[in-house]
């Protein structure tokens, strides 16, 4: 428990610094809006897409979070002091989507995240750099 407290911490620790790339260069199939890069690959007739978005917590600290949807599976992947914790699509419901991995639930729901694990909860909501 004192374990997943650090880790859960560690989360709203995080300083995101955006990479800045222009519309000109660089892969054509990145589709830019605020503060989110959306990168899709089409392997043998597949879709994969990732979405990169910035999301600031009510201390004011910035955590990168990776939507990620293909084929077989989709998850999203939270990087806070640089470790990933990756969690599963289990359900979606009224427009809210929830990913679930051991104690550790993450719902989103328009521009909000509420990352919960064991009776921590924080509260995350999406931001344009």
């Amino acid at each position: 428990m004192k374990k997943s407290i650090i880790i859960l911490n560690a989360i709203l620790a995080i300083t995101v610094i955006s990479c800045k790339k222009s519309s000109e260069s660089g892969n054509k199939s990145i589709l830019k809006t605020d503060s989110s890069e959306t990168v899709i690959t089409d392997t043998n007739g597949k879709r994969v897409e990732k979405t990169d978005f910035v999301y600031k917590a009510t201390d004011g600290s910035l955590v990168k979070v990776v939507f990620k949807n293909d084929p077989n599976e989709s998850t999203v992947a939270i990087t806070s002091n640089k470790k990933t914790f990756t969690l599963p699509k289990t359900e979606t419901k009224d427009g809210e989507t929830i990913y679930k991995k051991e104690d550790m639930t993450a719902r989103v729901k328009g521009d909000s995240l509420h990352l919960e694990q064991g009776n921590n909860v924080i509260e995350l909501k999406r931001t344009k750099i």
